[in-house]
């Protein structure tokens, strides 16, 4: 773990807040809520499971940190804020205490998974109560907890970038997401602008898995093309960028705000937990450096 003051919970609370303040496109922001999910709503959850992730430290399994995260969570607001995220952080927040890199730490995390961790994990997704998931005829939320959680999350893996993670030791959040939050710190752009970016190269390459379950495979792939040429127009503060943002940022608010990307907020929120804990972002922010980090 690094050399630093802050605890895992701490930084597993600014990674919280980071992402849901920034205005990317579709997503609640400090600059807009849903009818029936608000900034507040993140803000208050990404203090509150501070404690949960600060057990890892004092060697609680995957299960646990996940279980008392979304509890406390669903103490303190009405409804589903960081379940993906929760289930993002814990392995990386586990793999932070060992001595090895973070990548190589946590690919060990997920290999000691047992049926104990499956069993919380489950109980933590009911409790979540998700939207969108429906049902199918392996591993379904509905029945018992499988015996091996990765083998569960292979299987949803086609359909859902969380469970994707867990099945291929968090390639996206590594090779993609990391990269990109290190190259808008690299080109001096704040935090926010870098949060955006990262947020539409995501969804270029892999269409969000919420919109997806929610408005169907076409709708997200819909989504991807446009955040790929909102990318394509040009860099922050340029006026066809801006505008090109602002006119996906609409399209995506349509419809019931059913096309909220969700399932990048999550991996989004993830790297910069990541990028916390490998020293990729350093504190203070401000300074909007980036330091080489064996990740």
């Amino acid at each position: 773990m690094p050399d630093h003051e802050f605890t895992l919970g701490q930084f597993a609370g600014l990674a919280c807040l980071w992402e849901a303040s920034a205005s990317k496109p579709g997503n609640v922001h400090r600059g807009a809520d849903f009818e029936d999910l608000t900034f507040v709503d993140f803000a208050t959850s990404a203090v509150v499971i501070g404690p949960a992730f600060d057990s890892a430290a004092r060697g609680a399994r995957l299960g646990e940190i996940v279980l008392n995260a979304v509890a406390a969570t669903r103490q303190a607001v009405a409804t589903n804020t960081n379940l993906g995220a929760v289930l993002l952080m814990a392995p990386l927040a586990m793999a932070a205490s060992e001595a090895a890199p973070l990548r190589e730490g946590m690919g060990r995390v997920l290999r000691s998974l047992d049926a104990d961790d499956a069993r919380l994990v489950y109980e933590a997704i009911r409790l979540a109560t998700p939207g969108g998931l429906g049902r199918v005829e392996e591993a379904d939320l509905s029945g018992d907890a499988p015996d091996d959680l990765i083998d569960a999350m292979r299987l949803a893996a086609d359909r859902d970038l969380v469970a994707r993670q867990y099945a291929n030791d968090f390639r996206e959040i590594f090779d993609i997401v990391l990269p990109a939050l290190a190259a808008g710190l690299e080109h001096r752009r704040p935090l926010s602008q870098t949060i955006v970016r990262a947020q539409l190269r995501l969804m270029t390459d892999f269409p969000d898995s919420l919109i997806c379950r929610k408005c169907g495979p076409e709708i997200a792939r819909q989504s991807a093309t446009m955040a790929a040429a909102v990318l394509a127009v040009g860099e922050p503060g340029d006026e066809g960028y801006e505008r090109a943002l602002a006119d996906f940022d609409f399209w995506l608010r349509s419809d019931g705000h059913r096309r909220n990307p969700g399932t990048t907020a999550d991996l989004i929120a993830a790297a910069l937990f990541a990028a916390l804990l490998t020293g990729i972002i350093k504190l203070p922010v401000a300074f909007y450096t980036v330091q080489s980090a064996n990740v």
